[in-house]
């Protein structure tokens, strides 16, 4: 079946994925896939724009991704999965756009404020601060109509919709204005229970960590500092681990609740049972991830054919760009 509509979402590739990731997006990409025509960008160029002093660990980091992605259900079938560098049509338009994006404008974009005050970013570099654009170039080349995001990254698309209106009232109608499909799921806090899950601050359980290890972590995370001994009421509202039993074990967190407050269930019990829960989950996303263990060539043979389908549909895209700007000199002769 044809599917009407593109999405175009993503990843930077700077290490495996993790719980945060799943809520966040991957699980409801593995809905989205059966119903909109589906790219899946590793986007290893803007990785660069915080980690351009260690460019070696993107190989690796790239197909950890992919794998991630293989792992928890993302279908190659249904699923286009590229990487950003091996399409040079994105940097070239990236080009383009930079030439009418003013710096007053990026330097008023609330994500590249909230991200360089993060960095600890006094003077930002070309490539950070360009990043919507170039996140504009990700989302057009495939003229995507949707693009899935929280609401963190709004100021993104409202910033290559603006590209798009410049660029289509400049030379020629070439693009569709995307649309943000917005994901009503919370960002998934860390096991320290007060920062989001983020491999920078060593808070987050990781898809391809083992039972023990799973376990092992649930064991370090925030409870309610509150209760001192088992049998104390807790106060399962601000608690971590009640927060993770919320989102992954719907079935039993009414009873969870009660209990906490009853002080019939310690943290230990608690923590073990979030555990058990996790795994479940956990556990078929383990079992699909040793076929691409036991055969890794299998990962670049998708990421190969994803970025080959890709770059056609890139290469048409700047065939257009380029006849609107008039920079096809030599095709017409």
């Amino acid at each position: 079946m044809k599917k009407e509509k593109r999405i175009l979402t993503g990843d930077r590739p700077t290490g495996n994925l993790h719980l945060g990731h799943y809520v966040g997006s991957l699980e409801n990409r593995l809905k989205l896939q059966k119903e909109y025509d589906t790219f899946l960008i590793i986007a290893d160029v803007q990785a660069l724009t915080t980690n351009f002093e260690t460019p070696e660990s993107l190989s690796k980091d790239v197909r950890q991704v992919a794998e991630d992605y293989l792992a928890v259900g993302i279908d190659p079938e249904e699923t286009t999965i590229l990487v950003q560098s091996m399409i040079p049509e994105i940097a070239e338009l990236t080009i383009y756009y930079s030439m009418f994006v003013t710096i007053n404008q990026l330097q008023r974009n609330p994500t590249i404020k909230s991200e360089s005050k993060q960095y600890g970013y006094q003077d930002m570099s070309y490539g950070f601060l360009g990043y919507p654009i170039s996140q504009a170039a990700d989302i057009t080349f495939c003229n995507a109509d949707l693009v899935p995001v929280g609401q963190d990254q709004l100021p993104h698309i409202e910033q290559t919709r603006k590209i798009v209106r410049r660029f289509n009232q400049l030379y020629e109608p070439v693009f569709k204005e995307p649309e943000p499909l917005i994901s009503r799921v919370p960002r998934l806090v860390g096991l320290d229970g007060e920062n989001k899950m983020s491999k920078s601050l060593d808070n987050a359980i990781y898809l391809n960590e083992s039972a023990e290890e799973v376990i092992k972590k649930v064991m370090t995370a925030k409870t309610d500092p509150a209760r001192i001994r088992a049998d104390d009421p807790g106060h399962p509202e601000v608690c971590t681990v009640f927060e993770y039993h919320q989102v992954f074990n719907e079935h039993e967190v009414n009873e969870i609740e009660k209990s906490c407050k009853a002080g019939t269930i310690g943290c230990v019990d608690c923590k073990k049972r979030l555990g058990r829960a996790l795994n479940e989950l956990l556990e078929p996303i383990r079992e699909r991830r040793q076929k691409y263990i036991k055969k890794p060539e299998l990962i670049d043979q998708i990421i190969m054919a994803g970025t080959k389908k890709a770059k056609s549909v890139a290469e048409e895209t700047m065939k257009q760009v380029r006849e609107a700007m008039k920079l096809d000199y030599f095709n017409n002769k």
